[in-house]
């Protein structure tokens, strides 16, 4: 297998020395920028919250742009002084009108390029034949790569179909699927042929193609070496995994909005994107015509190896990016924001002193959620999730990325982190199906060398029967959180001991 990324002037290829990539904080996005900095190349990383890039490991060796490729007025400042783009956003997951989105941000990233010095555009997108009738999904994905050809600087279109790697979208709704069902009745789009490909060989094409003259104005397909159906996939996962034989019991029947809610309520995936995913995977997607073999040779790893390397990350929690189920809106509302000010706000606060320094306090706070759990009543959680799954929600099996680290904007349980602060706050906002908005914060308080850890759940209820919900979950929330907080504490304290112990060791 050749370095990732290693373009010869022999092959064609020209000096491309300053890139931006738009959508650094996404799956493919984040990983990439640490791949383009191995190369030594010059990174301008872009999102529409750059807050969501702070945590990013390579966060101070790249220049961070904010970039909302809806508002064309945030793009043109962004592109500046690049020579190159990467084009890594889609809306899918961001529900009814994903496809206008995405050609709103196309057409404004189009205009805004026509002035700059960008010599190409990297798109990455869907693999599909487009001379057959596509999901609404992979017709997006198609006609945003027909957009940008459009315009005036060259663009290099990788197409790809399922991406396997720890953390992907495609994996997750995999992994989930064979995990948790020994017995499945299957539609009949796990029939349908596809040709997935391994997160690493991805980024190796995008890399790859950077600057090369024979990659310019050009789709090309991109795949790993086995076709296989998506019965195969779960077979092959189950083999890999150790688990027994999946026990699979094709019908002629079952919608894909049917399928979709399905999935929803057994995977970390929202219904809404479940049968986005499900829609796509009607379509045969394999390289056919455009293989990206014609400019680059490359031996690309097999699905079992692929898989086998995700798994690895994820049983070491070695996830360096992760997809999230849901679309985070920068500056979403906190409790403290005017806007509920005059409004009724109904509080449970809890507080408890410390001996424990603020950095215990914080890494016991903020390993909430997923295997930890939350430091009370697991059972009432537990039962909360599955009643959120039927009702549509995401549930508790998001989990999280890490099992200590916390980013700002990425999903956490049924939670979505909105505002961290090192060794001193966190607050998440529910994203459960509740009448109201929800959030549950955590601060540190100093006073006279000690610390008091601050836990605060928050409800701004809607109607009537936010209210009812609310006054209904008392009885609980007179044991659940009094044994958070302390439980919370009661980590602190012990990790703060252990570490005592080996400075006067």
């Amino acid at each position: 297998m050749s370095d990732a990324g290693s373009v010869e002037p022999t092959h064609g290829s020209s000096s491309v020395r300053r890139v931006v990539v738009l959508g650094a904080s996404g799956y493919v996005g984040g990983r990439l920028v640490t791949r383009l900095l191995e190369q030594g190349h010059q990174v301008v990383a872009t999102s529409r919250d750059v807050s969501k890039l702070d945590a990013m490991p390579w966060a101070g060796q790249v220049e961070i742009r904010r970039v909302d490729l809806l508002d064309e007025s945030t793009i043109g400042d962004a592109i500046a002084g690049c020579d190159a783009a990467y084009y890594l956003v889609h809306s899918m997951g961001g529900g009814e009108g994903f496809s206008t989105r995405d050609r709103t941000a196309a057409l404004n990233l189009v205009a805004a390029s026509h002035e700059s010095a960008l010599k190409q555009i990297i798109y990455l997108s869907g693999l599909g034949d487009d001379s057959i009738e596509l999901s609404e999904h992979l017709a997006s994905r198609q006609e945003v790569g027909h957009i940008l050809a459009a315009g005036t600087v060259p663009v290099t279109e990788l197409q790809a179909a399922v991406v396997i790697g720890s953390g992907s979208l495609s994996f997750e709704m995999l992994r989930y699927l064979t995990e948790v069902l020994p017995v499945m009745i299957t539609p009949r789009w796990v029939r349908t042929r596809c040709q997935p490909i391994a997160i690493a060989d991805v980024l190796h094409y995008l890399v790859a193609v950077l600057g090369h003259r024979e990659a310019l104005d050009r789709v090309l397909e991109i795949g790993g070496p086995d076709v296989l159906t998506y019965e195969e996939m779960i077979r092959a996962y189950a083999r890999i995994a150790g688990l027994r034989p999946r026990t699979i019991i094709p019908v002629p029947v079952l919608s894909p909005g049917l399928s979709g809610r399905w999935i929803g309520l057994v995977t970390p995936l929202s219904s809404v994107t479940s049968e986005e995913l499900v829609q796509s995977l009607r379509n045969e997607v394999v390289v056919r015509d455009r293989p990206i073999s014609d400019i680059i040779e490359y031996e690309t790893l097999t699905f079992e190896e692929s898989v086998s390397r995700a798994l690895d990350r994820v049983r070491s929690s070695q996830i360096p990016t992760r997809w999230s189920p849901q679309d985070w809106v920068p500056a979403q509302p906190l409790p403290s924001d005017p806007e509920y000010a005059s409004g009724t706000v109904l509080t449970d606060e809890r507080r408890m002193d410390s001996c424990a320094a603020a950095e215990d306090l914080f890494w016991a706070f903020a390993r909430v959620g997923g295997a930890t759990g939350y430091y009370s009543a697991p059972w009432a959680w537990q039962i909360r999730g599955l009643m959120d799954q039927v009702l549509g929600g995401a549930g508790l099996r998001r989990g999280r990325r890490h099992p200590e680290e916390v980013r700002q904007g990425e999903a956490l349980d049924f939670w979505r982190v909105v505002d961290v602060r090192a060794n001193a706050h966190l607050t998440l906002k529910a994203e459960m199906k509740v009448p109201g908005e929800a959030w549950l914060e955590w601060d540190i308080e100093e006073s006279d060398g000690k610390h008091t850890l601050v836990q605060r759940a928050t409800f701004v209820p809607r109607g009537l029967f936010g209210r009812l919900y609310w006054y209904s979950l008392l009885p609980f929330h007179g044991f659940v959180f009094p044994q958070m907080a302390g439980g919370i504490v009661a980590a602190a304290e012990e990790r703060w001991d252990a570490r005592d112990a080996e400075r006067v060791g």
